[in-house]
């Protein structure tokens, strides 16, 4: 199969062997896969990952290993998307860790994650996974929406951390990819979201979606422009500068979600959130079957956000292009 592999910082085609299949996976042929802002950081050095990245995806069961003819009739030729964290019980290690017994495969001690950690990922014509990871998509919703199933879902895990219920508004510090489905998400559950974000044709775009906008430049001039404060402030800006900015913003007593993932260390003053009391939630994966439900409810399409699709044949140009300003998703999809 045609795959795309990480070597000094650029991704590299490489012809490879399909997956060979433990007990209980499945080969997963690719139709789509989302370059997200997680993979431009490995190339920046996230993770020192040295595989096949990619973990957003939508595709259909090719081949299934060691399960019954019932059970692979239910996966074969279905189309699915997938979990990325594959726990230590996947991989048939016993007695499992002590996050598994909890139920946080998640955090699984041994744990591998697609295209990010030890798991050669979607930016090929194939991948594997455990069918434990695997969710299956149904008719209405389309490949251009499944493929936004990851991201909706780690947007989703807001909703699971804390009680929305107790906040009538919202800020989403960020304009970008993750930000959008994340304002869109808690407009679902809130009468007000502002996002705050420093390109206007993203502003746009949010704006259609009902979520009310304000600009920033991005820098540390916006600790002294932006007066605004929230109850609730999620940083999504995948900006080392944004913490600042997002402690700055949130009220005491206050609650900040962190959700940005970067190559390297961002500068932090402790004292706002002692001083203050903010809690703060580090927030990564979500609810797969959550955002399922969001697409097919329609209550949330993430479809305008895609800027444009390449081959994947195509994989270097298209993730340079990724990094451009005012580009959203891009997709690459298999030939």
């Amino acid at each position: 199969m045609l795959a795309f592999t990480v070597r000094d910082k650029k991704l590299v085609a490489r012809s490879k062997a399909l997956p060979k299949l433990r007990p209980r996976w499945a080969l997963v042929r690719v139709f789509l896969a989302g370059i997200c802002n997680t993979d431009v950081e490995i190339l920046r050095g996230y993770h020192a990952f040295r595989g096949v990245p990619g973990h957003e995806f939508v595709g259909e069961v090719a081949a299934v290993n060691g399960v019954s003819a019932k059970e692979k009739s239910k996966w074969l030729g279905n189309r699915v998307t997938g979990e990325i964290n594959v726990s230590c019980y996947a991989y048939g290690y016993r007695p499992v860790c002590a996050f598994c017994r909890r139920g946080l495969a998640t955090h699984c001690a041994r744990r591998t994650v697609l295209g990010i950690v030890n798991h050669d990922g979607a930016f090929a014509e194939y991948l594997a996974l455990p069918l434990e990871n695997l969710h299956l998509i149904p008719d209405s919703i389309s490949d251009e929406q499944a493929v936004f199933v990851e991201p909706l879902a780690a947007s989703c895990e807001i909703l699971d951390q804390i009680n929305v219920k107790q906040f009538r508004e919202a800020a989403v510090l960020g304009d970008g990819k993750l930000a959008q489905l994340i304002a869109r998400v808690l407009r679902t559950a809130l009468p007000s979201v502002v996002m705050y974000g420093k390109h206007k044709e993203k502003l746009r775009q949010a704006a259609v979606a009902g979520i009310n906008t304000q600009m920033v430049r991005g820098g540390a001039s916006d600790l002294k422009r932006v007066k605004d404060n929230f109850a609730l402030v999620v940083e999504a800006t995948g900006s080392p500068s944004g913490l600042a900015l997002a402690q700055h913003m949130t009220e005491p007593r206050g609650t900040l979600v962190l959700k940005s993932t970067f190559h390297g260390a961002a500068p932090v003053e402790t004292w706002p959130l002692v001083v203050k009391e903010i809690t703060l939630v580090g927030s990564r994966c979500g609810p797969f079957a959550k955002a399922i439900v969001l697409l097919r409810s329609k209550k949330v399409d993430p479809r305008p956000l895609i800027t444009h699709t390449f081959p994947l044949s195509k994989a270097p140009a298209a993730i340079q292009y990724a990094q451009q300003p005012g580009v959203m998703k891009i997709l690459l999809k298999p030939e």
